[in-house]
Order: structure tokens, then C-alpha cells, then sequence
């Protein structure tokens, strides 16, 4: 028995040497296939990875060939690439930052400035000196002419009252009929000049000249030359856009943080970098019908009428104070689930992902809290180009070596 176990032993390691290097050689060849192999990813899905070619099964684009041993966050671009791709960096420095809120909404007439004209007397329209809206008009500017009979007769009955009051003078009762003849005249918008030109003429005048009360573009016109109208009857509306009011809407809830008085910045759409400043003038304090927004209201100048009851209109805000920060602008800083980041420029060409923490921000800047340090060159425009093409190479997201330190 002894003799059987030391002939298995003896065999045994003469042909332990020669299966030892098979195994080697089998394990450099295995590790050579892996060398060799090739991963592919999709530019827009990297969670997609597979060793053989083929398309996305999310977005169907062609699988690209990337290294996944890179541990390198890095990624080099030319000169050329760095023009066509537009990417521009700036120097980081600290800046005045103010958040702010933005509330939509729009341009209205202010009703301080529209007058409505009607006619005083029943008659007909007589001469209607403007025929279409939108027709810009002067204060004092005669408006239509109207042809009364009841004007007539109230003008023949002065006459009488002012002959007799003439003819006995000292009656006191003629005069007060005289005096109240006057003021019938005067409810019918006859001036002391057209009563002195009656009393020395003698002659009744049954027609009213009615003139604009305010200078103002005629926006309604109710009627037309030959037209009889009744008494109180809307003849047109006159308004006037030399200031308009500014209505804006907010949420319930918001309503506790404006105040009445606040200074605010009104952008009107087309005139972004020309902001008015305004007052708060009105809350108010109902929710308008259909919906559960609330209105607060402002007036601003609109010098030359270059602006249009309508137009939408911004107003931006401030909520806090303002602080003076290191800032960036918002298309500088991409952000996902995995957090924010920015692409710092280490060397001309060489561009690095880099983690940051972010604080306030408003519709231009937003605060870096940390991440950063001062003067270093950070890309402020291509930033989702370059993601795109580090996607693109490497087939992994830039953040992702970050998540793992």
C-alpha cells in the first residue's frame, strides 16, 4: 500500500509543472480577449453598455466605442473644436447677487386717463369730425356737432326771460327768472361766450360743439354723422396712453410677501433691457372669477406711446437682500440628479468636471457656495456641449468618478 502512495505522488508531481503553465497560459490568453475587447455605450443613454455593436434600445441612436478603464474626468479639445463648439470661459470673481421673484403680466389702460363722451342733449349728430378709431385727438378739439330742438327752445326762453328782465329791471322776480333761464343754458354746455353772443345777436343757434375733455386717442365710436341720439347717449371714448397701468398676477400665498408701496422692476416683451422701475399701488384683494389668482397693480410713464395696452410685462421682485457673492451665470452650471456641476478650463484646451454647491439664484446669476476657487477659468458658455462630448468618448457620465471618491 505504501508503494501504490508514493508511485500516485511521484506521478503526480512530474506532471504538476506542465499544468501549472497550461493554466498560465490559459489565463494570459483570457486576460489578451479582454484586452482586446471593445465596450460600446450610447451617447445619450451612458447606463447603456454592451461589448458588441448595435443601437440604443431607449433613443435608437448607433452605439460608440469608449474606454471604460478611463479613470480620467478630463476631457481635450482643439482649437478648432473649442470655436465651432462656441465654448468661452470667464475668470471667477464675487459679484452683487439679489434674488428676486418674477410675476407675470400685462399692459391695461388706466382709467384715470380715458373719458367717456356722451351727448348732453337728445338731437341729431349734425357734423361728426372723426369717423374711425385709433385717431389721436388734442384737448379742446371739436369733437361733433349737434343739432337740438330742445336747445332751441331753451334759448328762445332765455331770450324772453332777458328782455323782460331789461324792461323791468327793478323787479326782482324778472331777474331770478333771467338768472335761472342762465343756468338751463349753462346744464346744456353753453359757455358765457355763446349766452353773450345770443343776448347780442338775438338769434337762436340750435346747434352744440361739443370738444374733446382730454387729449387722447379715440379708441370706440358709437355713432355716425346724421344720427340722432338720446340724452346721456356714448358718442365715443377717449384714451389716453401717456401712462399705463401695469396688472400683475400672483398666488394667495404670495400675497403676504408684497406690500403696498413696494418698489418693483417692470420688463415689458420686447424691451427686456430697458426695466421701468414702479410703486405698488393695489392689491387686489378678490380672486378673480375662474381662477385662484390675485392682482396687484402699478402705473408706469409710457413716453411716446411706444407701448401698447396688451403687451405682456414682468415684474421682477425682491425677496431678499442683496449679497455680494461668487456668482455664475445659470447656463454655466448643468445640473441632474447627481447634483450640480460646472466645466473648469485647467489648460488652454483641457477642460475638467467639477462638483459645486450651489445657493440663490435669479433669471441671470446663481450663487457658488463651494466648488470653486477664485480667478479660475470656468466655461459659461458650451457647458452641455461639453458633457456631450465627454458622454461621447468616455461613454460614462463626468460625475460619476465624483459620487465614488
Amino acid at each position: 500500500m505504501k508503494r501504490i502512495a508514493f508511485l500516485r505522488l511521484a506521478t503526480f508531481a512530474s506532471f504538476a509543472p506542465g499544468m501549472l503553465l497550461i493554466a498560465c497560459k490559459d489565463d494570459q490568453k483570457k486576460q489578451t480577449a479582454q484586452a482586446g475587447q471593445k465596450t460600446y455605450t450610447c451617447p445619450m443613454h451612458p447606463q447603456i453598455v454592451q461589448d458588441k455593436p448595435g443601437t440604443c434600445p431607449i433613443c435608437g441612436m448607433d452605439l460608440v466605442i469608449f474606454d471604460k478603464s478611463s479613470k480620467d474626468v478630463s476631457i481635450t479639445l482643439g482649437e478648432s473644436q473649442v470655436k465651432l463648439a462656441n465654448i468661452t470661459t470667464m475668470a471667477v470673481g464675487r459679484g452683487l447677487l439679489t434674488n428676486s421673484k418674477r410675476l407675470n403680466g400685462r399692459l391695461a389702460v388706466n382709467p384715470d386717463q380715458t373719458a367717456v363722451v356722451s351727448s348732453r342733449v337728445a338731437g341729431r349728430i349734425q357734423v361728426l369730425y372723426f369717423k374711425e378709431t385709433g385717431v389721436p385727438v388734442r384737448k379742446g378739439q371739436p369733437l361733433y356737432t349737434i343739432y337740438s330742438e330742445q336747445l332751441s327752445a331753451l334759448q328762445q326762453e332765455y331770450l324772453l326771460a332777458y328782455a323782460q328782465m331789461k324792461q323791468f329791471p327793478s323787479d326782482i322776480r324778472f331777474g331770478a327768472i333771467e338768472k335761472a333761464a342762465r343756468q338751463k343754458l349753462r346744464l346744456f354746455d353753453q359757455s358765457e361766450e355763446d349766452i353773450q353772443d345770443l343776448m347780442e345777436n338775438q338769434k337762436q343757434e340750435p346747434f352744440i360743439t361739443y370738444r374733446a375733455p382730454i387729449s387722447g386717442t379715440i379708441s370706440e365710436l358709437s355713432v355716425t354723422e346724421g344720427q340722432y341720439v338720446s340724452e346721456g347717449s356714448v358718442v365715443l371714448r377717449l384714451e389716453d396712453y401717456s401712462t399705463l397701468w401695469v396688472e400683475a398676477d400672483i398666488y394667495p400665498a404670495e400675497a403676504a410677501s408684497i406690500h403696498r408701496g413696494e418698489k418693483v422692476q417692470v420688463q415689458v416683451a420686447g424691451w427686456e433691457d430697458k426695466p421701468q422701475p414702479m410703486r405698488i399701488d393695489f392689491i387686489i384683494p378678490a380672486i378673480q372669477s375662474g381662477s385662484q389668482l390675485m392682482q396687484v397693480r402699478g402705473t408706469v410713464p409710457n413716453p411716446g406711446n411706444r407701448w401698447q395696452p396688451g403687451l405682456q410685462a414682468n415684474l421682477i421682485l425682491p425677496i431678499t437682500g442683496t449679497i455680494n457673492t461668487m456668482t455664475l451665470p445659470v447656463d454655466a452650471v448643468i445640473r441632474d440628479a447627481k447634483g450640480a456641476h460646472v466645466w473648469i478650463e485647467t489648460k488652454p484646451g483641457i477642460f475638467q468636471a467639477r462638483m459645486v454647491s450651489i445657493g440663490m439664484q435669479n433669471a441671470d446669476l446663481v450663487e457658488i457656495k463651494e466648488g470653486i476657487a477664485k480667478d479660475e477659468k470656468v466655461v459659461v458658455t458650451g457647458a452641455y456641449l461639453l458633457y456631450s462630448e465627454y458622454v461621447l468618448k468616455k461613454g460614462s457620465d463626468p460625475m460619476a468618478l465624483h459620487l465614488h471618491e
